[in-house]
Order: C-alpha cells, then sequence, then structure tokens
C-alpha cells in the first residue's frame, strides 16, 4: 500500500489516530519542498497538513470525503482532498494534493478571453447597430429630395387653398353685411334685387359649391404630410432598447412605400396581391429598412417604365412578403455575392454596397431567410421569410 502511494503523482500525507503525520509520500516532499524554500522538511509538510482544516474533517467525516482548491502563493493552487475510513478503517484519515496551478492557470486566462469576447462582442453590437443606423440616414438621405417633393406638394396645394379661402370668406363676410343692412331696412324686400346682384358679383353660388371641396383637399394635404412625417419618424427610431412585438407587415410595407414613392411613382406600375396576414413577431423599424432597401432597389433596377408587384402570404408558421420587379435582373455569376458586405454591381457613388447585407442580417436576427431570384432582362423576386412567433431562446441556442 505505501508502495502505491509512493508512485501516485499527488501528494498523499497519512495521518495516524492521533492526528500526527505518519506518512508523507514522494510527492507531498516534493510539493512541500515547493511550497517554501527555507523550511525544512518536517516544517514544510506540515504546513501541507494543516490545509486539512477542521472544517475539512467534520465534512469528510460526515460524508467520507471533502474537497477544496486553495491558492497557496500566486500562480500556484492545489486541490485539497480529505479522506475519513469508516468501519474497520474508522479513525483513519489522509490528505490527497493535486497541483493544479497549469489547470487553474487555464481557466483564468479562458476566463479572461471570455471576457475580451463579451467585451468585443458588446462593442461589435454597437458597431453593428451604428452601421444600421447609418445606413438607415444614407438610405433617407438619398430619398431626401423626394420625401421633401411629397411634403411640399401638398403643403403647396394647401398652401394655395387658403388664399382662396381667404378670398371666398371676404366675399362671404361682404354678402353676410348686405343681408344684414338690408334686414336692418324698414322693408328688406326693396333690396331683394340689389342683393341678387351682389351674389352674382361675388359669385356666391361657386364659392358655395367650391368651399366644400377646397376644405377636403387641404384636410387631405394636411393627412398626406402627417403620414409622411410619422413615416419618417418611425422609420429613423433608433431601436436600441425596441423589443420583439407583434407587427402589421403590411402596414409597415405601406408606410415605407410612402416614403419612397416619390422616387418610384413616375417610372412604375404597382401591382398589390395582399392576402390575410397575422401579427408577426419581431422589430418594426428594422423589418421596415429590409423592405425600404428592396424597393429602393427595386425601382433603381427599373430604368425607363416598369412594374413592381408586391405581395404576401403565410404558411407553416411562417409570413412571407415578396417584392418583385420587371427591371434588369442579376447576372448569375453575381447572384451568389449579391448578400456580401460592400458588393454593388452599382456605378461608383451610387451605392455603399451595404443594403442588402444589413438586410440579410436583420432577417437572419429574426430567425427567418430572405431568398432571391432573378433573370437578367426580366426582372427579381426578393422574399423575405420570417416566423409568425419568435422561437425561445432555449430553441434558439438549440
Amino acid at each position: 500500500m505505501r508502495w502505491a502511494a509512493d508512485v501516485a503523482p499527488m501528494a498523499v500525507l497519512l495521518l495516524g489516530a492521533d492526528g500526527r503525520l505518519d506518512y508523507a509520500n514522494a510527492s507531498a516532499r516534493r510539493l512541500a519542498a515547493r511550497l517554501d524554500a527555507t523550511l525544512d522538511e518536517s516544517d514544510a509538510l506540515a504546513c501541507l497538513l494543516a490545509l486539512g482544516t477542521d472544517a475539512e474533517w467534520a465534512m469528510a467525516s460526515a460524508q467520507g470525503h471533502s474537497r477544496r482548491e486553495v491558492e497557496l502563493r500566486a500562480g500556484f493552487t492545489v486541490a485539497v482532498e480529505a479522506f475519513c475510513g469508516s468501519g474497520d478503517n474508522a479513525g483513519l484519515r489522509f490528505l490527497a494534493l493535486t497541483d493544479i496551478s497549469l489547470r487553474s492557470e487555464r481557466e483564468r486566462q479562458l476566463q479572461q478571453r471570455h471576457d475580451e469576447l463579451e467585451r468585443a462582442y458588446r462593442s461589435l453590437s454597437g458597431a453593428q447597430e451604428q452601421l444600421l443606423q447609418s445606413e438607415k440616414m444614407a438610405s433617407i438621405g438619398q430619398l431626401a429630395a423626394g420625401v421633401a417633393h411629397e411634403i411640399n406638394n401638398p403643403i403647396g396645394y394647401v398652401h394655395s387653398n387658403i388664399g382662396t379661402l381667404r378670398d371666398y370668406m371676404a366675399s362671404l363676410f361682404g354678402m353676410i353685411d348686405a343681408y344684414a343692412l338690408a334686414m336692418a331696412a324698414p322693408d328688406p324686400a326693396v333690396h331683394r334685387d340689389e342683393l341678387r346682384a351682389q351674389r352674382e358679383k361675388l359669385d356666391i353660388e361657386f364659392i358655395l359649391g367650391d368651399l366644400p371641396q377646397l376644405l377636403e383637399e387641404s384636410r387631405e394635404g394636411i393627412e398626406r404630410v402627417t403620414r409622411i412625417v410619422q413615416d419618417l419618424k418611425e422609420f429613423s427610431h433608433v431601436g436600441r432598447n425596441e423589443t420583439m412585438r407583434p407587427s402589421d407587415l403590411i402596414k409597415g410595407l405601406e408606410s415605407t412605400l410612402n416614403i419612397v414613392w416619390n422616387d418610384l411613382k413616375y417610372k412604375v406600375k404597382l401591382d398589390k396581391i395582399y392576402s390575410e396576414m397575422p401579427a408577426v413577431e419581431c422589430l418594426p423599424s428594422e423589418i421596415n429598412q429590409v423592405f425600404m432597401n428592396l424597393l429602393i432597389n427595386a425601382g433603381q433596377s427599373i430604368t425607363e417604365r416598369g412594374t413592381i408587384t408586391l405581395a404576401c402570404g403565410q404558411e407553416n408558421g411562417e409570413a412571407w412578403v415578396s417584392i418583385a420587379d420587371s427591371g434588369c435582373g442579376i447576372a448569375e455569376e453575381t447572384l451568389g455575392r449579391i448578400f456580401d458586405p460592400f458588393f454593388t454591381t452599382k456605378p461608383i457613388g451610387s451605392g455603399t454596397g451595404l443594403g442588402l447585407a444589413i438586410c440579410y442580417r436583420i432577417v437572419e436576427k429574426h430567425h427567418g431567410h430572405i431568398d432571391v431570384q432573378s433573370a437578367v432582362g426580366r426582372g427579381t423576386t426578393f422574399r423575405v421569410v420570417l416566423p409568425i412567433k419568435q422561437p425561445d431562446v432555449a430553441d434558439s441556442v438549440a
């Protein structure tokens, strides 16, 4: 038995019934020498024996075994295991000490590396969010003139209508004053012809017919501007604290279309093939950015006149939205690279090459996928597929 302990790689200290050291194997003596070179062997072994505290022995006595790790000094850690015999071996005790310094150092390095990776991940997540927001604002910047036109157009005719309404009000107030004077006369009927001539001069009949239409046009113009501003506000929203929530994809698509429409309406015929859609759990502002990039690309692929077809549907717990154009199409040799960051087939200065890459990342983040079919000269179809309900965290990890 002593022979087996002598060749064991761990340090073994056997205790007698009086609790004193009865035997130390060769590994224990080597470990004692490493502990403190200034101590003689017996004192160094006593220091090792002291690692078996009263609490350790109490636990070992109750359970037969106890274990803990002790850092003797920086870079020097041992695992201390205490054993107590039972039955015929009652009263027998021994300590086994294993140098785990290398393992502890590896664990420390792994933890340090983990912390570094976690910091890098947080930094990368922040950079990705900034990139997402920058691309989003760049998209709006490219459409700024069109958006301004979409706002200025209704504002222009509302302004014009207000000027006309001001003239109408002057005429109506003048007519009201004429009626008031007539009613104040001893015989109002005497002024009947005069009032009729005044009505014809001020063209009151035309004003009464035109006034409701002017008010309705002005109301529609203000609502149009309100929608555009609201769509821009929602689209430019920074989603740091935004959470997944059930959202109407078609409402988001229509809202995004409202922003980009000025760039499309002069050359695009729009077809919509919508079906009943459930609310889809997503980050609406990010999904709307996907729609914007795809709509912009569809419009840019059409040089003169063409058609963009918007469609949607659901199947097998997933919802899909497709944006198809009749534009120039994508060559087969480049089709496999369109989602690569900074890859673009547009002329220099016309695109960053990040739009589709960001679309891909957003859809992937939503546990969905984006498919593309294209033929040169016939057009391109992008299909965004999203789960109606996002998977649980545990399922996602699996």
